[in-house]
């Protein structure tokens, strides 16, 4: 078994954690322990969790509607329906995605993800975030870069602190793509629950991960030099959205993260 093919199933992972808490069964008993650990500090974590799939699935439309048919999906995490490329593929069955993340449990699950539409194309890459120009060498084998590419990084960068480098990789991603491209972005915050964030911080660091939860300003750091589609950087559940919708019913104050979508001019 190769190293990239190891599952570590001894600590908990952010990719298996986050399957838990969509309810999924791809995790195991050190995932739901911390998983429940994080619940019981704020019980938002479990809607939070469905927010940010649900933001997903309305930017991947919206961008979609709006001619967009490459995605560059980085940090996908375990495959749920309905997937980004099931989206956008649904409304242009020509569109073209290429799925990435890091951890080899995604990998066992990567079938899930090629399944395309003919006229369309899904690839998977192993590959770390941390290694832009790996990742836009191999997703150029399948996407055009020099034709508009939105970039997806859902729930991705509050796991990359600002000196791991994490303004620096995002640039580093749109900085290849062309004018016309576009960000597609959530991250969680520690705006509203500011010591709860604080002790969840705590646990990760324990478990030998980082959470690096950032403010509205912080998060907005990342769109600096694109053109924000309206509403702007917005709590999840308030961007765009649709009549039917799912929305979170919580007492205890605003979903605890932000989504936003902003286009390269």
């Amino acid at each position: 078994m190769t190293d990239s093919s190891y599952i570590d199933t001894s600590k908990p992972h952010p990719a298996r954690m986050y399957d838990w808490f969509l309810g999924g069964k791809d995790n195991y008993p050190v995932d739901e322990e911390m998983g429940r650990q994080l619940v019981a500090m704020d019980g938002r974590v479990l809607t939070t969790a469905r927010a940010n799939r649900a933001f997903m699935q309305r930017a991947t439309r919206w961008l979609a509607s709006q001619g967009v048919r490459q995605f560059l999906d980085i940090g996908t995490g375990i495959p749920t329906e309905p997937n980004l490329h099931q989206i956008a593929q649904g409304i242009a069955p020509e569109s073209r995605i290429v799925y990435c993340d890091n951890d080899p449990i995604v990998l066992a699950h990567a079938e899930a993800l090629l399944r395309s539409t003919p006229q369309g194309v899904t690839e998977y890459i192993q590959a770390d975030f941390r290694e832009p120009e790996r990742i836009l060498d191999e997703a150029s084998k399948v996407l055009d870069l020099e034709r508009p590419v939105a970039l997806c990084l859902v729930a991705l960068l509050h796991f990359i602190a600002d000196e791991d480098g994490a303004y620096d990789l995002v640039d580093r991603l749109m900085r290849a793509l062309p004018a016309g491209s576009h960000l597609m972005l959530s991250h969680g915050t520690s705006d509203f629950t500011p010591e709860t964030a604080k002790q969840a911080g705590e646990l990760y660091k324990a478990r030998g991960m980082t959470l690096a939860l950032r403010t509205q300003a912080e998060v907005e750091r990342f769109f600096e030099g694109y053109e924000l589609v309206m509403p702007g950087v917005s709590v999840l559940d308030r961007w765009k959205p649709e009549l039917g919708e799912w929305t979170p019913e919580s007492e205890e104050g605003p979903t605890p993260g932000y989504g936003a979508v902003a286009r390269k001019p």
